[in-house]
């Protein structure tokens, strides 16, 4: 299923591939060193046209809506993919329930919005067994339907991680307890930013906070024990991702959603995108899951994510809420070197860093500084050494293809009602691979 990497329409195979490839990588490796230590890298200078961002003057351009064939794609594959997913939206034979209640997708390149869809429904059932509300109280998925993000939050913790390391109040090899001094309990001196932005910290992969009173919960987590000495495996962990909030806070003087909100989602004009969202937009948000432990009953509007609501709504690991077009903008500007319409949230040198693999000792598990890399089940034939991106637990993931300028935006409320009923797997390789078949000529299947 992997796609052709191109440039334009000129596809680059054999010992062209990897040659461009040894010298991306190499440049990218030179930038992030010297953004770890603090200092302002110089451009790297690429014989050969980038396959990831490359310096350059902050661009004035939007997305915009258009046809495939704009952007040179063919448009049988992206609706053959869209089908798919509104089939998911209904039973089937052998499947009782619905893959997901509804979903919305959204796929660009160049900068150019090919397809949005929207189908099934944002609110469809009373509660955890299933039963549908009267057809008069669902409610219909639309374009802007607002969803809990849940793990694509990571990113937006990540990029503000990245912004301390631009205005050099952050270095990425020092030790988190630099920073937040209590970390360094329970044998966590030596961990450093870079391995809780990679998961190679050696933390424990979950932790209930909910089930913790209140004052326990954050020391819960800065006091936890690691499994495995910091470098030595693979972990995904939330816990790296709550501790990055927190250092966020502690070096910024401000809580987690503002820093959000003011460097990154305002400048980039992400209107409908942040953590604990107003009361008056909770007719366009899609319903998650029917929660029993703890009883919170159907969840809308609040994060579905136990840990993250314990915690207030607000952490670095999970709260986030966002649209479809809202990401769509957040992977324009990392396409475009971190800058979107004269705004810019990141230095061309730091995105490059942010697409580079850092976890090379653990195959498959590829790893820049926030986004996972190469993951072909569910990037598809867009995977690659630089295609960034991330899932999320509610059925969200977003896939941003450097290689193709592609952005594949993929938003379900696969939990609503229960975390048990579907798989949202399988749809997200359907809209991956999508856009990754209508890369080729028209007429071609893949």
């Amino acid at each position: 299923m992997r796609g052709k990497l191109r440039h334009g329409n000129v596809p680059l195979r054999g010992i062209a591939v990897v040659a461009i490839l040894l010298v991306i990588a190499g440049a990218a490796i030179a930038s992030a060193t010297l953004l770890f230590r603090g200092e302002q890298p110089s451009p790297p200078q690429l014989a050969t046209p980038p396959l990831i961002p490359a310096p350059g003057p902050e661009s004035t351009r939007a997305l915009r809506d258009g046809q495939p064939g704009e952007v040179g794609l063919n448009p049988a594959p992206i609706a053959a993919a869209q089908g798919q997913l509104a089939a998911g939206t209904q039973p089937s034979p052998g499947h009782p329930h619905p893959s997901f209640a509804g979903e919305v997708s959204l796929l660009a390149r160049d900068g150019v919005v090919v397809s949005r869809q929207a189908a099934g429904f944002a609110l469809r059932y009373a509660d955890a067994q299933g039963p549908e509300l009267p057809a008069e109280q669902q409610e219909k998925m639309q374009n802007d339907t607002i969803f809990d993000l849940a793990s694509l939050t990571k990113l937006f913790t990540s990029i503000a991680v990245l912004q301390l390391a631009d205005d050099g109040r952050v270095n990425l090899n020092a030790p988190v307890a630099d920073y937040v001094p209590e970390f360094a309990a329970s044998g966590k001196q030596k961990i450093t930013v870079q391995e809780l932005l990679t998961h190679t910290s050696g933390l424990q992969a979950k932790i209930e906070l909910w089930r913790l009173p209140p004052p326990a919960r954050l020391p819960a987590v800065l006091g936890a024990t690691p499994q495995n000495p910091p470098g030595t495996v693979y972990r995904y962990s939330d816990l790296n991702m709550i501790t990055l909030g927190v250092l966020v806070e502690r070096m910024s003087g401000r809580p987690l959603d503002a820093v959000v909100h003011d460097r990154i989602t305002a400048p980039l004009g992400m209107t409908d995108t942040g953590y604990r969202p107003p009361r008056d937009k909770l007719h366009r948000i899609a319903a998650t899951e029917f929660e029993t432990d703890p009883p919170r009953g159907l969840v809308r509007g609040e994060v579905q994510d136990e840990n993250a609501w314990s915690l207030g709504g607000v952490a670095g690991h999970a709260g986030i809420f966002s649209t479809a077009d809202d990401l769509a903008v957040l992977g324009q500007a990392l396409l475009d070197g971190g800058t979107y319409r004269n705004q810019r949230i990141l230095r061309p040198e730091t995105v490059r860093a942010m697409l580079t693999n850092y976890n090379t000792a653990f195959p498959g598990n590829a790893h820049g500084l926030g986004f996972e890399l190469d993951q072909p089940w569910y990037m598809a034939g867009l995977s690659g050494p630089h295609t960034a991106g991330h899932t999320g637990f509610t059925g969200t993931s977003l896939v941003i293809d450097p290689g193709s300028r592609s952005i594949v935006v993929l938003l379900t409320n696969a939990v609503h009602p229960s975390r048990t009923w579907g798989s949202i797997g399988p749809a997200r390789l359907e809209i991956a691979q999508g856009m990754a078949s209508a890369l080729g000529p028209p007429g071609h299947g893949g």
